[in-house]
């Protein structure tokens, strides 16, 4: 198994992988499995663009060819923040977690953020109660800095989203 940044010519998988996300954790998203599955191939292959700085890039844990979990960063070219950079769409298939995939995928994430000039932080958002989420980015350098309640809607209800962030000089050991 390893970590690597995914290209175009895994669009699909990433597709795949990422509609299975959505459906099987839905308070875990903000975007749904319509919203998403409507998008055109094209949109997917945009996002693993492999130009020089991209505003958004893509991780995964490959495994003969095979999509194990993703985690992606974006960045924002907007100047009084682009000094930030969001962790998104973190997931591991749940066959393989239990693992240490979810770490290697954040690690990979951490470590691209601090090579790009000018990032110094990187921020999430965990579905509030999700646990062993928390415990993991906590064990990669995050911390919580607030609580939105009703972030995402979800059926009938709303489910409240943990915001986190990690200082990349800070959490240059914790990897």
């Amino acid at each position: 198994m390893n970590i690597a940044r995914l290209t175009p010519s895994f669009a699909m998988q990433y597709r795949t992988l990422m509609l299975q996300a959505y459906a099987g954790n839905p308070d875990a998203f903000t975007s749904t499995v319509a919203e998403r599955s409507a998008l055109p191939l094209s949109w997917w292959e945009n996002r693993l663009s492999v130009t020089q700085n991209p505003i958004e890039l893509v991780f995964a844990a490959l495994q003969d060819g095979q999509l194990l979990g993703t985690a992606g960063l974006s960045f924002d070219a907007r100047e009084k923040v682009s000094h930030k950079s969001t962790l998104f769409g973190m997931y591991v298939a749940p066959a393989h977690r239990g693992c240490g995939i979810g770490h290697q995928l954040v690690c990979a994430a951490l470590d691209c953020a601090r090579a790009r000039s000018g990032i110094k932080l990187v921020q999430l958002t965990v579905t509030q109660g999700n646990h062993k989420a928390e415990e993991l980015y906590g064990r990669c350098g995050f911390v919580q800095f607030g609580v939105e309640p009703f972030a995402v809607a979800v059926g009938d209800g709303f489910v409240s989203k943990v915001h986190m962030w990690c200082d990349l000089n800070a959490a240059n050991g914790s990897n």
